[in-house]
């Protein structure tokens, strides 16, 4: 019975590939020998060429290798299809078998999703070029006879492209083509070389932090393009998709250029440029420099304008440096002359310490350091000269070269050097100021340790009256010690972490779930459940006093057509067992982490029943906002943490509702692409500040741990709810930037572009009076 069903499978697969076994097509007889030479380096699931190939001008061969094995080896091993459908010697039995095996393990579906797919890449190609399963086909090109063939690896499970494309070379109707990558071909250079290709993608990996994809695309009519797509970052941890397609030569030129001359700028003289990445609203990659696109036809004025820009950057810190270093001597001289004054100051101490200890060493002190003071007035004066003449500093004249040649063309070399040239001026500038620090800051101990030793002094000489008081001070046993110069007190404002969605919400997600677990009854997590739901529009409702006649009426009706499908009717009264609507020993993963927790039903939370009613709804919405109230004021942040809301366009943040913010900007933004109509959105960044309330959807949030075997994290969502009424909110900055989204991951042909003006404000507590 099972060979039976197995024959009649075969039997309806031959039927639908049209192929007879008993009277094989001379089409299939006919062999051509193929002329063809692998490209060795090229790895097997790199391509870097995709056409448009009729399946009936393909050779089939048939290889007993895997796919993923080289070329070289795929084709020495391969033999005709003829081979395996003809059996005529011991050697092409065995192959006969092979393919009566491949025809067995493939599925119809497979096969017409195969040809699906080719159908909608016949109408348009998709936006990344690639699609799914394209690894499948095996196609390669002999340039000697100019001529495509397929090579079918049989250690492989999947031949639905080969079964395909010989139902297509069977079929007497016009097989059209299949859009289908080249295996083992280089780039033809036609647009831009290889070499040029691969500094490329080095160019935009620098630019976007991603590394593109770039393919020779050729259309239907053998026309060539070269199409880059990737992901560039425009915003933080921002992404968006991005296409360059280039159809000529004179363009890729145009573009290879213009970001080689970026790359090389920023790369050189990073201290002024840092090119930003945006896209245009068709999706394609531009540069931009303070508020500039720059493009390559503009490139020649940019370079003038930045030369001259970097010629008054020079000269200023040139100027700046001059006067700063007059200033510097100023201080070097009056520093010198504080320390020659502590060190004499000094040699005093020194010298009454060590005579204070013998008799003739007091009386030797007293009498060298008593009566008249040495004359210290011609001193400081010749010293003050000194100072005159040393401040003054032949002023740098400052001669510039670039004054004789203004008007003539710049190049990048001539930026380069330039940039290099005022970069290292300004240093020289900064390290001046630098000095100019170090100096004050010595200058100031100085000042205070030559206080201190005066101090010292003054009550030597309070003593030296006469001789018999000086010896009876001298004799004490402990004598004042000369105080250091006090310890300058720095004002530096702690560094604030900054809070980093890739680095961070791991642990952020652990921390606040072990938290409210601790901090939270169920009745407060389950309300905190029905606001991570739709239901947080009517319970918004209910909190802002703004429920319009009937509505809430229409929020219950939804709900109930809800429970009423999911359930398939509504039970007359509360189960019996609460929330134990399933096995508790049935275990489950979440994140690849097992437990035995059910997840939460909002159903049983609000108490949903026939009887049911709009009041019992209102009440049940009533006490879930109280709760959530309730949970926020036992809830803060232990750091400063960003997160996003979107908006339509004009839509504001209303801060008395329950506000619901994504931790994943790109996740929000990915929300805002698909559920908003409208070309224009809002993504409003929130910094909330250290302490502020904060309730994480955490997974104690979405499941019941009656247990205690619910894994601790954030596994399941990534947003938070954060309380910002009676909080002092700060508007920032704004910016719009354009982010582009594929219509669908896979397959997708259109890129829906959107205006996004990102509005970033700081929510603090507010300050008690």
């Amino acid at each position: 019975m099972e060979k039976k069903k197995i024959a009649q499978a075969m039997s309806e697969k031959l039927e639908y590939i049209c192929l007879d076994l008993e009277q094989i097509p001379e089409t299939l007889k006919y062999v051509e020998n193929i002329n063809f030479k692998p490209n060795i380096g090229i790895e097997e699931n790199k391509y870097r060429q995709y056409r448009f190939v009729s399946p009936k001008e393909l050779e089939i061969l048939l290889s007993p290798c895997n796919r993923l094995e080289d070329t070289k080896t795929k084709y020495s091993k391969a033999k005709p299809l003829v081979s395996y459908l003809e059996p005529k010697t011991e050697e092409e039995k065995e192959l006969h078998k092979e393919f009566l095996r491949m025809l067995e393990e493939v599925d119809i579906d497979e096969i017409k999703q195969i040809e699906e797919q080719q159908q909608l890449l016949n109408k348009k190609i998709p936006f990344k070029v690639r699609y799914p399963k394209n690894y499948l086909w095996q196609i390669y090109y002999s340039e000697i006879d100019d001529k495509y063939f397929m090579i079918v690896t049989t250690e492989d499970q999947d031949y639905s492209t080969f079964f395909y494309v010989l139902k297509k070379q069977l079929e007497k109707k016009k097989a059209g083509k299949i859009f289908v990558p080249i295996n083992n071909i280089d780039y033809s250079k036609e647009i831009l070389n290889k070499t040029e290709i691969e500094s490329l993608e080095n160019y935009l990996w620098t630019f976007t932090n991603d590394w593109p994809s770039i393919y020779e695309v050729y259309d239907k009519t053998g026309k060539i393009s070269l199409q880059i797509v990737g992901q560039t970052q425009v915003l933080g941890n921002i992404k968006s998709e991005y296409k360059v397609k280039l159809t000529s030569k004179i363009d890729a030129s145009k573009f290879f250029k213009l970001v080689k001359a970026l790359y090389i700028v920023q790369t050189e003289v990073p201290e002024y440029y840092k090119f930003e990445v945006q896209i245009d609203k068709q999706g394609e990659i531009e540069f931009k420099y303070q508020n500039q696109i720059l493009k390559y036809d503009e490139l020649t004025e940019f370079v003038n304008e930045q030369y001259k820009k970097l010629i008054n950057i020079e000269d200023e810190n040139i100027k700046n440096n001059i006067e700063y270093q007059k200033k510097l001597n100023i201080l070097k001289e009056e520093t010198e002359k504080l320390e020659a004054d502590y060190i004499e100051k000094e040699k005093q101490i020194s010298t009454f310490l060590e005579c204070k200890k013998t008799f003739f060493g007091k009386v030797k002190y007293f009498f060298k350091y008593s009566g008249k003071k040495k004359k210290k007035g011609e001193k400081e004066e010749k010293k003050e000269q000194n100072i005159e003449s040393t401040n003054i500093v032949e002023t740098e004249e400052i001669v510039n070269d670039d004054d004789e040649k203004i008007k003539r063309q710049y190049t990048l070399d001539d930026l380069l050097e330039k940039g290099k040239s005022a970069a290292s001026r300004e240093k020289e500038f900064n390290n001046t100021k630098m000095d100019i620090n170090a100096m004050k800051l010595k200058k100031v101990n100085l000042t205070k340790k030559i206080e201190n030793a005066s101090a010292f002094i003054a009550e030597i000489d309070s003593h030296k009256k006469s001789i018999f008081e000086f010896w009876k001070y001298s004799n004490k046993d402990e004598v004042k010690t000369l105080a250091e110069g006090e310890a300058e007190v720095v004002n530096v404002k702690p560094h604030a972490k900054i809070f980093d969605f890739e680095e961070d919400f791991e642990e952020f997600g652990t921390t606040m779930d072990q938290i409210q677990r601790k901090k939270f009854n169920k009745e407060e997590l389950d309300a905190i459940y029905i606001a991570s739901t739709e239901q947080i529009e009517p319970l918004n409702k209910v909190k802002t006093n703004s429920l319009e006649p009937k509505e809430l009426d229409k929020y219950l009706k939804t709900l109930k057509a809800e429970q009423k499908e999911l359930k398939g009717k509504l039970d007359e009264e509360l189960d019996i067992f609460g929330g134990l609507e399933e096995d508790t020993r049935k275990i489950k993963k979440l994140a690849n982490k097992t437990h035995r927790e059910n997840p939460k039903n909002k159903f049983l939370i609000l108490g949903l029943t026939k009887q049911y009613k709009v009041v019992d709804y209102k009440v049940n919405l009533s006490q879930s906002i109280w709760r959530i109230n309730e949970a926020l004021s036992k809830m803060t942040t232990s750091q400063e943490i960003i997160a996003y809301m979107w908006t339509e366009d004009g839509v504001t943040i209303d801060a008395n509702k329950i506000n619901i913010f994504n931790l994943d900007a790109e996740d929000e933004i990915k929300k805002a692409i698909e559920k908003s109509e409208d070309n224009k959105i809002n993504l409003y960044k929130i910094k909330l500040g250290k302490g502020s309330n904060v309730i994480a959807f955490s997974n104690c949030i979405y499941y019941d741990n009656q247990n205690k075997t619910l894994p601790v994290g954030m596994d399941n969502d990534t947003r938070i709810i954060a309380k910002l009424s009676d909080m002092n909110i700060e508007l920032d900055s704004k910016k719009v930037i354009k982010v582009g989204k594929l219509d669908d991951e896979e397959m997708g042909t259109k890129l829906i572009v959107k205006n996004i003006n990102i509005l970033e404000y700081t929510v603090k507590q507010m300050e008690e009076e």
